[in-house]
């Protein structure tokens, strides 16, 4: 790395933290996307200045910034980190279909609906092994954070291999208990995501048909958002596929047109090519266009079908 001789052995973990806080700039963020704490992050980091006698970041204000010696580390790094990723491109060459496939997605589609579909692919081609990432934050596939990612919204403007694969669609939904409550669409107070989801469409749906309407409930999950309507604290916008085949849940009518949302299946080009991620991605289409009416749901809506590939860009995750 640099022209000083170190003393001890290079980790190489200490050196993907590093490249993480460069990227970052702060312990907590780093933390969240390493999913460790801040601790360590400052330990690994702490470690590699010591290994090589000179620090890599000034504190400042505004976070970590990268010194002179810091970006020459990082230069190294990203070297480092081109040649990992082609050692696992050469691996990727192999045709069997067999081996490990990361699909990331939000938890609520997943955990609501996707992971209780997975058992015939699993079936299919036993040799597969699934790592599943429920993120809400964007997770890179150019990095191999992920093979496959699930994500709403039109993609475009990158290199990406995209396929709308449906759309999932929205409805109002208060605890079946509460259906004969009277003017509930206009009393009953909001369930919905917290403060950092302000700019989920779902949110910005509410705030635009619901201004200044009192959350009762708040949570990052729509799993959880459907256990609190079932609770009957108030009034939340759900997906149908969560909520349309649920006895303690219902849906009120409102005259604003619903919520609809594309879902769209992106991969990395290279990678549409491996036979064992073509099998989990070809797969999810067909457990999408098979399930499309699931989504739709009670609207007077069809689901969509899948479109043909084209480049694209990663969309903004979901929830």
């Amino acid at each position: 790395m640099l022209d000083k001789k170190c003393t001890g052995d290079l980790d190489w973990e200490d050196v993907r933290y590093f490249a993480a806080l460069a990227q970052h700039r702060s312990l907590s963020a780093t933390a969240r996307a390493l999913r460790v704490n801040h601790a360590t992050v400052s330990r690994r980091v702490a470690h590699l200045e010591a290994l090589l006698g000179r620090a890599l970041f000034e504190r400042r204000a505004e976070g970590y910034v990268l010194t002179a010696d810091g970006r020459a580390v990082l230069e190294e790094a990203k070297v480092m980190d081109s040649a990992a990723l082609s050692v696992l491109r050469r691996l990727d060459a192999s045709v069997e279909l067999s081996g490990l496939v990361r699909l990331t997605a939000g938890r609520s589609l997943a955990e609501g609906f996707l992971i209780d579909r997975l058992d015939g692919l699993h079936r299919r081609h036993p040799g597969i092994d699934l790592e599943f990432i429920g993120e809400v934050r964007l997770l890179s596939l150019a990095r191999r954070e992920a093979d496959i990612a699930l994500r709403f919204g039109h993609p475009k403007g990158s290199e990406l291999a995209a396929r709308r694969v449906g759309t999932i669609y929205f409805g109002l939904y208060i605890a079946a208990s509460l259906r004969s409550e009277p003017d509930a669409l206009t009393r009953l107070p909001l369930i919905g995501f917290d403060r950092e989801g302000d700019s989920i469409a779902e949110a910005e749906w509410l705030d635009q048909h619901f201004p200044g309407r009192r959350f009762a409930f708040r949570a990052n999950s729509q799993i959880a958002q459907a256990a609190a309507t079932r609770a009957g604290f108030g009034i939340a916008l759900l997906p149908r596929y969560l909520a349309d085949n649920d006895r303690q849940l219902a849906e009120i009518d409102c005259d604003a047109p619903m919520l609809e949302r594309e879902l769209w299946l992106l991969i990395r080009p290279d990678l549409t090519k491996v036979p064992r991620v073509r099998a989990v991605a070809d797969y999810l289409v067909e457990i999408f266009r098979r399930e499309r009416q699931r989504f739709a749901g009670h609207s007077p809506a069809a689901g969509s079908e899948a479109v043909e590939v084209q480049p694209a860009e990663e969309a903004a995750p979901e929830r």
